[in-house]
């Protein structure tokens, strides 16, 4: 059972060479401060090339548990190299939140602060994993050709599975014990499909929260006007290609858990 009083922790990596996104860390750091327990990031290793001294900085501030990717790890491994972090050092009825922070920023920092610090608070009299999915209005402000080579793997679970889920997820809570159990059917796994096989592993138990907070954070966080970054994207077949690269292998791994359950 949830523990009362034990806040959650949040976990994420950190890739950012022009030092734009560690400047945002610092910015929401105070309401971090106030909202989790603590702080579990992984550090990519152009990161810490670029900013070595404010790597320093962040692993001087008790907040922060700060480990550092392997030479050469790709980005799955960025990603699971903290969760194990996190899940080892927390107790196991501590629910950590997965994400990434250019999206924890663009909540913190948006018009969407106040829904998103109460979904983290309702989320810790919640037992089961968490996915939290973009609605419909958060849909609507990402690039169309977004929706649809993700919802192709959605609409794959669905088929395969039963039931509609964000393969492609970009917030998870989870409680550190499970999230143990969990990661050892991700051991090997470098690319982003390991979004998805965490997925396939808790669809019979996940519970699902369609949120705003996770409208499209690309344009503020490039500074960019929406409307012409969208267009931009959505004519650009180079994205495209990007985003197919770990669609294609979600739904080859969706297909094998099919197969191999049959």
């Amino acid at each position: 059972m949830p523990m009362p009083g034990m806040l959650p922790a949040v976990v994420f990596p950190v890739h950012d060479k022009s030092g734009a996104m560690l400047a945002h860390l610092e910015t929401i750091t105070p309401e971090l401060k106030a909202t989790f327990s603590r702080v579990f990031v992984s550090i990519t290793p152009p990161t810490l090339e670029r900013h070595q001294a404010h790597v320093e900085g962040l692993a001087r501030d008790p907040f922060f548990d700060v480990t550092c990717a392997a030479p050469g790890s790709q980005v799955g491994d960025h990603f699971i190299v903290a969760y194990k972090r996190a899940a080892e050092q927390c107790h196991p009825q501590q629910q950590l939140h997965l994400c990434t922070l250019d999206r924890l920023a663009y909540a913190l920092e948006s018009e969407h602060r106040e829904a998103f610090l109460r979904d983290v608070r309702a989320a810790g009299r919640q037992e089961k994993p968490i996915l939290y999915q973009r609605s419909a209005a958060a849909w609507a402000t990402h690039p169309r050709t977004y929706h649809a080579i993700e919802a192709m793997i959605t609409r794959a679970g669905e088929v395969l599975f039963g039931r509609s889920l964000d393969y492609a997820w970009c917030h998870l809570a989870i409680r550190a014990g499970r999230l143990v159990e969990i990661l050892r059917g991700v051991e090997g796994i470098g690319d982003l499909t390991f979004l998805g096989v965490m997925v396939l592993e808790l669809q019979d138990e996940i519970v699902t929260w369609d949120v705003d907070w996770l409208a499209w954070e690309d344009p503020f966080i490039l500074g960019q006007d929406p409307d012409e970054l969208k267009r931009t994207r959505e004519s650009d077949p180079a994205d495209c290609a990007k985003r197919l690269a770990y669609a294609v292998p979600m739904v080859r791994a969706l297909l094998a858990r099919a197969t191999r359950d049959r």
